[in-house]
């Protein structure tokens, strides 16, 4: 799992790059998140356009994500999510639960 963590107009934009599964991917993307959220950043758009799989574990990262950031007052925000992604995410009913953008300017602009 690569992970590039680049900063937008005061929000964190997450580019991941590799399959989101159990183990050392979800293990360093847990870590990058909650580092950002421990420094105060909880406005983050994830990019998903280069993670082709994410299983049970991946997805229990997002959801744990966005609640701490919302409880922190700001939100996480999907940007390109594969078409697995959707998908995977749309049969077990938690696709409602994110904002989805397929733009970067727009996701970051829906902070505003």
């Amino acid at each position: 799992m690569h992970i590039e963590v680049r900063t937008q107009e005061a929000v964190k934009v997450i580019k991941l790059s590799g399959r989101l599964a159990l183990g050392e991917s979800v293990d360093r993307v847990r870590e990058t998140i909650h580092d950002l959220l421990a420094s105060g950043d909880c406005r983050m758009v994830v990019d998903l356009a280069n993670v082709p799989m994410l299983d049970s574990s991946g997805i229990g990262l997002l959801i744990k994500s966005l609640s701490a950031a919302k409880q922190a007052g700001g939100s996480v925000k999907l940007l390109n999510p594969s078409k697995f992604a959707l998908q995977t995410l749309k049969m077990i009913g938690l696709l409602s639960q994110f904002e989805v953008f397929g733009d970067q300017g727009q996701a970051v602009k829906s902070f505003r």
